[in-house]
This record gives C-alpha cells, structure tokens and sequence, in this order.
C-alpha cells in the first residue's frame, strides 16, 4: 500500500500517481522528487507539428497574403490546407496530454504551470497571442523552470507573446527619433505589470514615476513583424531592437540610475529587478502558497527567499529547499486546481484523453488552456475551485471518466494505489458500499482525499 507520505509526494507536487505506479515513492518520496529535478532536458517539450512562435507568425503572415475570392478557396482545397490557428492548438494539446499521461512524478510540469501562471498571457487578448502561447510556454518557460529567474524574466520579457499581449512590441519613446516624426509615446502597460506582477510587486513600493521610466526603458523591444510595414523575412517572428524607437538618456527605476544605452540598459533593469529582495519574498511566496497552502507560515518562505537571494534566482535550488523542508509535507489543505485533477483523474484510472476533450473539460471547470482572463493568472486559493457549481461539474467529469474505466480495475485497489493510507476509513467504507464499480470510481475521484493536496 502507498504510504500517506508517498500519495503527498504524488498528489501535492506531481501530477498524481497512476494505479501501476503503487509504491514508487513509498520509503522516501523526497529523494524520488529531487531526483526528477536532475534528469537532463525534463521540462523540455519537442515532437512533431510543434512550430517556433517564429514560424507561427512567418506562417500566419504567409496566409494573410493568400490571394482572396474563388482562387484562394482552390488553392486551399487542393492543397488540404488547415488554418495555422487550428493546426498548431492541436499539436500542442497532444504534446501536454502525452507529457502529462508519462510523467513519472509530473512535478516538474506542475513547476512549469506555476510559472506559466506568474509570466501570464492571456489567447483572448489578439491573434498573435493566441496563436504563441504555447509557444511562448516551451520557449520562454520550460528552458527556464530549473535555472535561473533572471534568464527567464529576459527570455519572457523579449518573446512575442509577452509584447503582444502588453502591446508593448510598438511603444516608441517621445523624444526617440520615431517619436519625433510621429507624434507616437509609450505605452506603459508591460512596465506596470513587469513590477507589479512579474517581480517585485506593489508590496515594494514603486511610483508611477518608476512605472514611466520603465516603460521608456523598454522601448524599442520588439519583434520582427510586429509593425504592419515589417517586410517579410526569414526571421519573422524574432526579437529584435529598434534603436530609433528607444528612449534616449538615463533612466531611474526605483531609486537606482541606468545611464546605459539601448537594449543594454533594459537588460540592466530586468537584472536588478531580478535579483531584488522584494522579488525573492514574492516568487518565495507565490512557490510556497501554491504547493503548500492559501496562509504559508512565514519561516518556510522566508527560507526560500533567502536561497533565491544566495543562489542568484536558482530556481532548482528554490525548489529542493521546498521539498527537504518540513513543514511541505503537512496534511492535504489546498483543493486541486481544474487542471491539476484533469490530469491526476485520468492518470488514476490509466485512461486516455483527446484534444476536444481537454480543451472542453478544462473550459467548463473554469480554467481554460492559456486563457486566465487576468494578467495576474488563474486564482490560487481554495475558494475560487469551489465557487458555484464547481463540484458539480467535477462530479459530472468523474462520473464520465468512470463509466470508461476499464472493466477489470477494482476500486479498492485503486484506492490503495492512489491514496494509501491518506485514505480515511469513511471514504473506504463509500467507496466499498457504492452500487456500481462506475460509482465507486466516480465515488475515489471526488473523496476530499483525492481532491486536495
């Protein structure tokens, strides 16, 4: 039987276990845990059909210059085109649905929700970034989860999907040669949010002033293809930097000067940012909120924020120190997000999903792909998992997941497998009485034991 310890080790920092699984953690999950932190490339994402943001937005501008009316229609129905909207959301469904369905542990995806949940863009906002979000996730998210914080905060600063999404990619600076001749500002809204959200938070006490002059600092950060009047070229898509966009002069942020020039003074603010303490007590808080519960005790954080602050942003080194601490090893507390029981559920019963179908459940429980519908993520307490009909659709998805468990997985081992001793006599005892093996199923994935971590 797996121990309460091992099913903590699935359930709150992995994906959950599958029912072969069984003892995998039994003994010392911790090590088990740490040592996924260490296997080479994990929180990388290749395979077939999966394109470069670059490509997306080469491809995308490629359609737009389709000719129109009946000879565009014979040219798509002959060469079987499919929009590269649709095309390149299916491809990338099927990496997740396949990294999630083999993941030993899964805790290193787990770490790529959380930052893809702090470094937010949202697939309603425009085209492009509907299109990018995946990408932007493999290209500036998943090379960076065990590295360092600073080379991700560049990485998801510079990517196409972050400056759409701020519309941040066209911000000229009043007095930069651009500006002059066209009357054109900055826009100041990926500098509000790279303070407020993406590092070191309103807690810090910055100005609007510091939110100006940030936003000055940024400007001439761009993409190729940004501007309707970008030529095409074979690097659509890519960053690049518009000196004639960028602010001239230094700049104070936050009390500290930045006399550097172009793109260099930008990088110089995003590595102090990096590395402030107001960012070390955030993203230390945010980690521990989120894997542990909704009122972290102080001590844990401030432990993590001082390795952050020791490490340079070591973003692994975060991590071990979360998983060796003892008090992440309390009793289950936080309700799991809509995402999180997806996959735990069909991890449980070893079954297969599609496209439709996470794209459908996820959207009805209230957490769909990419899609936040805030710049600040999808909430990360319990309230919000549990609001209005919340349980209810839960229940409506176990009990669709149940009825196609396969015939011979008995309930009461499953219940060994998944939960152990974790499980508390009274959910054995519904689940044994349930009328139905399907019941019964339906009975283990909706129990308080299986649904917190």
């Amino acid at each position: 039987m797996v121990f309460a310890s091992a099913s903590i080790g699935y359930h709150r920092f992995g994906l959950g276990p599958r029912s072969r699984d069984l003892s995998l953690l039994d003994g010392d999950p911790r090590t088990v845990l740490l040592n996924e932190l260490d296997e080479p490339d994990i929180a990388l994402l290749t395979g077939g059909g999966l394109l470069s943001a670059a490509e997306i937005i080469t491809q995308r501008h490629r359609q737009d210059r389709l000719p129109r009316g009946y000879l565009a229609a014979a040219i798509r129905r002959l060469t079987f085109f499919v929009p590269i909207d649709r095309r390149v959301l299916e491809a990338e469904v099927r990496a997740r649905i396949d990294r999630a369905l083999i993941a030993r542990t899964g805790l290193v995806e787990r770490l790529v929700t959380f930052w893809m949940n702090h470094f937010v863009v949202e697939t309603s906002a425009n085209g492009t970034v509907r299109r990018t979000a995946a990408a932007f996730e493999r290209e500036a998210i998943r090379p960076f989860v065990l590295g360092r914080f600073e080379d991700m905060l560049v990485a998801v600063t510079r990517h196409p999907a972050m400056l759409s999404y701020f519309n941040s990619a066209n911000s000229v600076g009043p007095n930069s040669v651009i500006g002059r001749r066209s009357g054109r500002g900055c826009n100041e809204n990926h500098a509000r949010e790279l303070l407020e959200l993406h590092t070191v938070g309103v807690e810090a006490g910055y100005s609007q002033a510091d939110v100006s002059a940030l936003s000055k600092v940024l400007t001439g950060w761009s993409y190729r293809g940004a501007s309707e009047d970008d030529e095409l070229a074979h690097d659509y898509g890519c960053f690049c930097f518009t000196a004639d966009a960028h602010e001239p002069g230094g700049q104070q942020v936050m009390d500290v000067d930045y006399t550097q020039t172009g793109l260099d003074q930008g990088e110089a603010v995003l590595s102090t940012l990096a590395g402030h303490e107001a960012t070390a007590r955030r993203i230390a808080w945010k980690l521990v909120r989120h894997f542990i519960n909704d009122d972290p005790a102080p001590d844990i954080a401030e432990t993590i924020a001082a390795i952050f602050l020791e490490s340079a942003g070591d973003l692994k080194a975060c991590v071990r120190m979360l998983l060796l601490h003892d008090k992440a090893w309390g009793p289950a507390v936080k309700i799991k997000s809509p995402s999180e029981f997806l996959w735990s559920a069909l991890r449980a019963l070893d079954l297969r999903t599609d496209v439709a179908q996470v794209a459908r459940v996820l959207s009805a429980l209230g957490q769909p792909l990419w899609n936040p519908n805030a710049p600040n993520g999808f909430p990360d307490h319990a309230d919000s998992w549990l609001a209005g009909n919340a349980m209810t659709d839960r229940l409506d998805f176990a009990e669709e997941l149940a009825a196609r468990a396969r015939v011979d997985l008995d309930p009461l081992a499953l219940v060994d497998a998944v939960l152990g001793t974790a499980c508390s006599a009274t959910t054995r005892e519904h689940i044994a009485h349930a009328r139905s093996r399907s019941q019964a199923l339906a009975l283990l994935l909706m129990s308080p034991e299986f649904q917190r971590r």
